[in-house]
This record gives C-alpha cells, sequence and structure tokens, in this order.
C-alpha cells in the first residue's frame, strides 16, 4: 500500500515550549507512529542563518531541539530525522526555484515583511529568498500534506505557485502540495494571556523545565481577565485539559462556574500533572544530549534515508530544465 507521505521542517531555535509540544510536537508524534505515513522532519538550520545568530549557540540550539523531539517520542526509525545542511540537495533545488520565481512573490510575504522590520540592520538576501528554499524543502519529497499553522499556510501557497510554474514550463513533475493543518491550539503567555505564549523569560512553561522550575513559575501565573477579555484562568484550565485527570478537569471547571475556584490549588495540581508527565521526557534528553555521538548518529542515518528521495527528485529536475 502506498503510504501518504508528510513533511515538517523544525526551526533550530533550542528548548521547546509547552504551547510547541501541543500544537505541533505531539501530533508529529502521531503523524511518525501512524504506519501509513512515510514522514520526513527535518531541523531547518539553513534558515535559521536568516537571522542573527552566533555559531556555538545555533550548534547547541540544534542538537537540543534534535534531543528534545526524540525525547518526546518523534521515532527516527520509523521517520526520517535529519538537518536540512546535510541533505546539501534542497540548496540546490531552491537556487532552480529563485530562478523561475518572480521577485514580487517574494516580496510580498508577510514573514519577509516582519523579519525586515525587526532585523532592520540584517535584511539579507536569504531573508528574502526564505521562502523559495522553504519551496524546495517541501517539493523535494513530493508530500501529500505538510502539517502547519496558520502562520505557514502562505508559505504552502507560494510552494504550490513554484509547482505550477515548473510544471508548466518543464512538464508535470511536482504535485501541488496541500498544507496539513494542525488541530487549533493557542496556548498563551503566562504573565500576558493576551498574547501567544512565547520564548522568553517566564512567560513560557520549557518542557525541559524541572517541577521546581514549572511550580516556581505557575504560581506567578496571571489569573485576572484583562482588559481585552482575556482570561489567565482559562489558558490554565486549557493545560489542565490536556495534562489532567478527568476528575481534576471536572472539579476545577465546576469551580469556576460557582465561583469556588482556588487559584492556588488550580496552580499547584496542575504543576504536578505537567511535571509528572514529562518526567520520562526530561530523563531521556539528558540522556540524549550527553551522548553526542548517538545523535549525530541518528541524524547521518536520517540524512542518508532522505538524501536517496532528493537526489532522485534533483537528477529528475536537472534533465527537465537542460542541466548536463
Amino acid at each position: 500500500m502506498k503510504k501518504n507521505v508528510m513533511l515538517a521542517g523544525i526551526r533550530a531555535t533550542g528548548k521547546l515550549h509547552i504551547g510547541n509540544y501541543l500544537g505541533a510536537l505531539k501530533q508529529f508524534v502521531e503523524l511518525g507512529n501512524d504506519p501509513k505515513n512515510e514522514c520526513y522532519f527535518f531541523v531547518a538550520d539553513l534558515h535559521a542563518l536568516t537571522t542573527p545568530f552566533e555559531p556555538d549557540q545555533l550548534r547547541h540550539d540544534t542538537l537540543e531541539v534534535v534531543a528534545e523531539y526524540i525525547a518526546a517520542g518523534l521515532d527516527p526509525k520509523k521517520s526520517a530525522l535529519f538537518l536540512q545542511n546535510h541533505v546539501s540537495e534542497h540548496a540546490e533545488l531552491a537556487w532552480i526555484f529563485n530562478c523561475i520565481t518572480p521577485l514580487g512573490e517574494l516580496e510580498r510575504m508577510t514573514q519577509y515583511k516582519d523579519k525586515s522590520k525587526q532585523h532592520k540592520d540584517n535584511i539579507n538576501a536569504g531573508l528574502l529568498t526564505y521562502p523559495t528554499l522553504m519551496a524546495a524543502d517541501i517539493l523535494m519529497y513530493k508530500p501529500n500534506g505538510v502539517p502547519v499553522g496558520d502562520d505557514q499556510v502562505q508559505h504552502i501557497e507560494l510552494a504550490r505557485i513554484v509547482a505550477r510554474k515548473f510544471n508548466n514550463k518543464f512538464g508535470q513533475t511536482f504535485p501541488e502540495p496541500k498544507p496539513y493543518e494542525r488541530k487549533p491550539l493557542r496556548i498563551m503567555s503566562l504573565k500576558d494571556p493576551s498574547k501567544k505564549m512565547s520564548k522568553t523569560g517566564d512567560d513560557a512553561l520549557w518542557i525541559s523545565d524541572s517541577p521546581e522550575e514549572i511550580s516556581r513559575k505557575l504560581k506567578k501565573a496571571v489569573t485576572a481577565t484583562d482588559g481585552s477579555g482575556s482570561d489567565g484562568v482559562e489558558n490554565l484550565l486549557l493545560l489542565l485539559r490536556h495534562f489532567g485527570t478527568k476528575p481534576q478537569i471536572q472539579y476545577f471547571e465546576d469551580g469556576l462556574k460557582q465561583d469556588t475556584i482556588k487559584y492556588s490549588e488550580l496552580k499547584e495540581t496542575l504543576a504536578k500533572e505537567i511535571a509528572d508527565y514529562f518526567a520520562d521526557f526530561r530523563e531521556r534528553k539528558r540522556e540524549l544530549m550527553s551522548d553526542k555521538n548517538k545523535l549525530a548518529s541518528i541524524l547521518a542515518d536520517g540524512a542518508g534515508r532522505a538524501k536517496q528521495t532528493a537526489q532522485e527528485t534533483l537528477l529528475e529536475v536537472k534533465k527537465k530544465i537542460g542541466l548536463l
């Protein structure tokens, strides 16, 4: 039976917070464990070069995100897990796509506009051509679906445009990719529930946080409803619905309705449940980060498997465009 090909890129940003886990990683693990799927998961370390970075930090962050994905349940024997820069065909195909993609399509991309404002002193060519590299990442494996959040749908649309242009000019080669939309989920900041959880300070719960750190952060979490209607308590209850037991969820939801909820009790319960849930993860991550050779071996195996497909696709492309 032909498998569904699924592909997802992971930004090399180091530790993941609980929103990353619930909104993406948990679903990636489910996709990878489904025998009907053939999954490719890569760390987008070339994309990381488009914004300011430090080499040592980039190396550390790359290994850390790999370790966290494996520790959270992504099985590298079932899915190809690799680094983008280890499969050079991605960059080569991206150059070919650069040469058929109108400049206007790149300039209209929301991420280019946003990142240009954030990093005014570093508006580099890579930031502009980021979407064509992403199109190469995707189209290389001719996937049936690309699991993305709402903020990435525009990049899938550009990949569809690139595929259409290439097919029209050189013959049918790439199926137009479709977004495999993840289950909508928005975990809000612990300090400001009107904003999405981000990777700064006590705003986020890292999935690698110690039980003590989880407890400390949750004790400081906002519970009030602010002027915009954003509700800190509802944000905590949303987390409890994912990590708590049915009796616990019922108890605190009833307390909220009856206006008898004890915030300190809710925070203590939530802290314990989250800490217990990620106990095995923390130990597994510690083991992986202490064995860099094992991580290197896993990544080499994943890159080897990805290269088999990437080389076939790139050879097909080169023949069609006339490269010897």
